[in-house]
């Protein structure tokens, strides 16, 4: 690479350590995504939960909901998983006559600069530390093949990297594993412009399966394509997956057709629909597509792709949850190819949104 990769390790609000959020730098107001939008049942229940006078309502008009909620979502501090599952999730069993009660007392709550504060506490501008550790499978295997390949990288959970300057002297971006409403404005920005500029990027699996999106670029065009749901029946199964593309440069070497286990991703609509170049996909008879959401069948059911953003290269692959799956020989090639594309040291790559 002539320039180095930025392994863009968490701002998981999942991931995170209480510690390294108790280490962010709070965002202007005029940066947050969120600030001044009304609560509604779109909202992520986090907002919910620390807001006194939203948790009454909901509490109101659906007893019993939140205070049966497990710890993983019932916490109102960072981190927790109620950052990133909308209300309309835990509040699924409701009839749509509560549903739109629930929304509309949400909506007609006044909202304040201290509530606002509180919702942006998750975004982060400070400067990344420098040398910042990478704890999980995916970071390992991603130095594996950097000292393979003679790849530079450089690994950091913090978001302030996200800037024109810092950006420049990367060829290629990787989200590994990232959850969650992680940019703000100037944030989302400079990385738009990044990709469109040239740049590379790669998601790992995670990094499209937030429930609740506030990014439409992110999960539109960028990736492609937005979470539906994984099978819960048993969490993770093992599937069959089919090189759909074997035209293309990233999937060379790779078996044809390979099993293994996974929590298998399903999404809304297929990124094959909007121009996305499908690599793998899954077949759908070889495990049971069924989750908290019920069926999750896609029929034509893509797994890694690529996409063209203006001058840049977009990279997904939803396998990359289990740590054996980044030691896994087609799994593991599949990824390694998928970053060296991103970063444009492939036969191929993008100009004016095409191949």
């Amino acid at each position: 690479m002539t320039k180095p990769a930025l392994c863009y390790g968490l701002l998981s609000l999942l991931l995170a350590s209480t510690a390294a959020i108790a280490q962010t730098e709070a965002i202007p107001l005029s940066d947050c995504p969120l600030a001044g939008q009304r609560l509604s049942v779109h909202t992520p229940v986090f907002d919910i939960l620390a807001n006194p006078k939203a948790r009454a309502a909901v509490e109101r008009l659906a007893p019993g909901v939140l205070a049966a909620l497990p710890p993983a979502i019932a916490g109102a501090t960072l981190p927790s998983l109620s950052a990133i599952l909308p209300a309309r999730f835990v509040l699924r069993n409701a009839d749509e006559a509560t549903l739109a009660a629930i929304d509309q007392a949400l909506r007609a709550l006044p909202l304040g600069a201290d509530d606002d504060r509180m919702r942006c506490a998750r975004y982060d501008g400070a400067p990344p530390p420098p040398l910042p550790a990478a704890i999980d499978a995916a970071a390992a295997a991603i130095r594996s093949m950097a000292r393979e390949n003679g790849w530079q990288l450089v690994f950091t959970d913090r978001p302030a990297s996200f800037n024109s300057r810092d950006l420049a002297r990367f060829d290629a971006v990787i989200w590994n594993n990232v959850s969650g409403d992680v940019l703000s404005l100037g944030q989302r920005a400079a990385f738009k412009a990044y990709i469109e500029g040239g740049g590379g990027f790669v998601g790992i699996h995670g990094s499209s399966g937030d429930p609740v999106t506030f990014w439409d670029w992110y999960a539109d065009t960028l990736v492609g394509a937005r979470f539906k749901g994984h099978p819960m029946q048993p969490q993770f199964q093992e599937g069959r997956l089919v090189v759909d593309d074997t035209g293309s440069e990233i999937v060379a070497g790779l078996d044809r057709g390979w099993t293994m286990s996974e929590e298998w991703y399903s999404f809304h609509t297929s990124p094959r629909e909007s121009g996305a170049r499908v690599l793998v996909t899954l077949d759908e008879r070889s495990y049971q597509p069924v989750g908290f959401t019920g069926d999750l069948h896609m029929g034509d059911h893509p797994i890694a792709w690529t996409r063209c953003v203006g001058a840049g290269r977009s990279f997904y692959t939803a396998i990359g949850h289990l740590p054996e799956s980044h030691v896994h020989p087609s799994a593991g090639r599949l990824l390694k190819q998928g970053i060296g594309w991103a970063a444009g040291l492939g036969a191929t790559g993008c100009r004016a949104g095409k191949p």
